[in-house]
């Protein structure tokens, strides 16, 4: 129903409410066949999906995501590192859940291979104004929650894929979401929306590994106590997640709410050999 409510809202609203994000091929999948649309009420998506190939799974690796081309190029080289490691810590919380994930230099039956393949940036300008927008009402007395500003709103477009062993690709998406002004909290940064945005991705493609089907248009389900602790900091169910760090928690949450950008609380990845641990190599 809330997901419903939001269609509604961003319809009423028009793309100003909801930004828009477009589904790209970057070519950096091993396939792009038998991909069928596959939408959300907010995202937009094509996938593909060997259903008993993915569930005879027990193991999964996660490749470091990189960006593809000059996707991200409006942002710095330390944002786009924040971004693509926000999209691999949340998918490898979300894929402990079912999966042991081992070390990216271990064999495991499937590695996932990720590419950020368009990005734009938040006006950091719009976002301050939406907060200062946001704190009158509560400055007169009057607890109404207002909207973000419909506008400088970011976008981010992901493609992914899961391969078997031999490298056969057993499952794929290509997903894509913007920023709307009712679910992302405007934060003073150009990665802002794209470092949230990064969440929803990672939350969509590791239900569509968990259970092998479309995340969309299913109830969500409830996160084990393992999740819900790592989300808020704690230590991560599988050792291999922290090589991604460990997520803000409160801290991060306390900071978005007011405003503050992602890489002012966000630690990132741990550093393997004196080098991030996230790729942002251009394709």
């Amino acid at each position: 129903m809330i997901g419903l409510r939001l269609g509604v809202l961003c319809a009423s609203f028009g793309l100003a409410g909801c930004a828009t994000a477009p589904i790209t091929q970057s070519g950096s999948l091993a396939s792009y066949q038998a991909m069928a649309e596959s939408n959300g009420i907010l995202a937009k998506s094509q996938l593909n999906i060997d259903k008993d190939k993915v569930l005879a799974a027990s193991t999964v690796r996660i490749m470091p995501t990189s960006f593809s081309g000059e996707a991200g190029a409006v942002l710095s080289e330390e944002q786009r590192r924040l971004v693509a490691n926000a999209v691999d810590r949340a998918l490898c919380l979300n894929l402990s859940e079912r999966f042991t994930v081992v070390p990216a230099n271990e064999r495991a039956d499937l590695t996932t291979r990720t590419f950020i393949t368009q990005a734009t940036a938040t006006d950091p300008v719009a976002a301050g104004a939406s907060k200062v927008v946001s704190a009158v009402p509560g400055a007169l007395g009057v607890p109404v929650p207002v909207p973000r500003l419909p506008i400088g709103l970011g976008s981010l477009t992901i493609e992914a894929e899961a391969l078997d062993r031999k490298g056969r690709q057993q499952a794929a998406m290509v997903w894509a979401r913007g920023a709307n002004s009712f679910t992302n909290s405007p934060v003073l940064s150009q990665a802002g929306d794209a470092y949230d945005l990064a969440g929803s991705f990672s939350a969509d493609f590791g239900q569509m590994l968990l259970t092998g089907e479309t995340p969309f248009g299913k109830p969500p389900k409830l996160p084990s106590i393992e999740r819900i602790g790592a989300a808020l900091g704690a230590k991560p169910k599988n050792a291999a997640c922290e090589a991604f760090g460990r997520d803000p928690g409160l801290i991060g949450m306390v900071a978005n709410r007011l405003g503050a950008p992602p890489e002012w609380v966000d630690k990132g990845a741990v550093p393997q050999d004196g080098q991030p641990g996230t790729q942002v190599a251009r394709r």
